[in-house]
């Protein structure tokens, strides 16, 4: 078992829940966002009684949140006795990252199939929030602004409910691309990748975009010893 390390000591508290929707629902979503984000890190314990204050809810919404974490193996839960945000999982990694790429190949592809001047617009648009945030130590902004652009791109694709399924099978990988993001030049590298895929797609150039994308999703993977290497407690 890993060192007890108290959700409430390595988070931010969350905002208010929407009292209009139901609480378990958001309650995932929060710690989602905050395991990912690394604001919960790997090997912290959950305890639901905190957790349920956190958020202002009973723990019943809590315990449904914790099981559907599970399932996506963000936290290991060990019965009557503890609930601890899992360590990051390589092999899971490299699975989730197959299945994003195999898919925004295809995405890029279509998009560049017939490419129209109102997605191109509105792809640059949002590349230039992210060039806005490259240079500034807000990684959870530009995080915010990278996953708007690829879903952009699903959406344009239509295929809106393949970012969905991507992004739930995403959440090993994301914590390694939090990680590698501090990286000096990485968030800048992101936009150059961001301006290329655009161009190929405004080019009307299917091969290239899928070049692009191959290009861009391998960044973050091609570093995994280095990241086990300085941060070896989080990585399994």
């Amino acid at each position: 078992m890993p060192p007890p390390l108290r959700a409430t000591a390595h988070a931010r508290k969350p905002k208010t829940l929407d009292p209009t929707r139901q609480a378990a629902p958001q309650v995932f979503e929060r710690l989602r966002e905050m395991i990912v984000a690394l604001e919960l890190i790997p090997g912290a314990v959950l305890a639901r009684n905190e957790l349920a204050d956190m958020f202002g809810v009973s723990q019943t919404p809590v315990r449904d949140a914790l099981i559907k974490l599970s399932a996506e193996g963000l936290v290991d839960i060990f019965p009557q006795h503890a609930t601890v945000v899992s360590r990051i999982d390589i092999a899971q990694a490299l699975q989730a990252h197959f299945l994003r790429r195999a898919i925004e190949l295809e995405v890029a592809a279509t998009l560049a199939t017939d490419p129209t001047d109102l997605l191109v617009a509105q792809l640059r648009a949002q590349v230039d929030i992210q060039a806005a945030l490259a240079s500034g130590d807000d990684y959870g902004r530009f995080i915010e602004a990278d996953r708007e652009f690829h879903r952009l791109m699903y959406l344009a694709a239509g295929v809106p409910d393949l970012f969905d399924l991507v992004r739930r099978r995403s959440g090993h990988v994301d914590r390694l691309r939090r990680l590698h993001l501090p990286s000096s030049g990485k968030a800048k590298a992101v936009v150059r990748d961001h301006k290329r895929i655009i161009e190929a797609i405004a080019a009307a150039d299917p091969d290239g975009a899928r070049e692009r994308v191959r290009e861009h999703l391998s960044g973050t993977l091609g570093q995994i010893d280095q990241i086990r290497t300085r941060h070896p407690d989080y990585v399994v």
